[in-house]
């Protein structure tokens, strides 16, 4: 089974920068997706980005374009999401997201997903 854990949240003032990173046992990074999504208590999950495909198509919610970069290394299978110019509606747990099988139980943006870690708490203060 896959494993995924993610690190790197934290308190930040509003316009700095955080680095989340994610690990995985049990999954290979090749050319399928991954993601990152949020959620805050209350509110819906939002897709926040992922990569997918041999040419590594990148897709971001409109609310963090330009502002966060998705990335991975397979060598060390962890995928990580810069996160720069952080705002207070910022403020949520980050989930990182993979998918090992055909199931799709988390969906970011155009893709799917079935496996994803505990979270991380991302707060930014204004």
């Amino acid at each position: 089974d896959v494993q995924l854990v993610e690190s790197g949240g934290g308190l930040v003032q509003a316009g700095g920068s955080l680095r989340l990173s994610c690990t995985a046992s049990g999954f290979t990074f090749d050319d399928r997706a991954i993601g990152w999504f949020r959620q805050v208590p209350g509110k819906e999950r939002e897709g926040v980005s992922c990569t997918f495909g041999s040419n590594a198509r990148t897709y971001y919610a409109d609310s963090v374009k330009g502002r966060f970069t998705i990335s991975s290394d397979s060598a060390k299978n962890t995928m990580y999401l810069q996160m720069n110019n952080l705002k207070a509606e910022d403020t949520a747990v980050y989930y990182c997201a993979a998918r090992q099988s055909l199931r799709d139980l988390v969906r970011v943006g155009p893709c799917p997903f079935d496996s994803w870690g505990q979270g991380t708490q991302v707060t930014v203060s204004s």
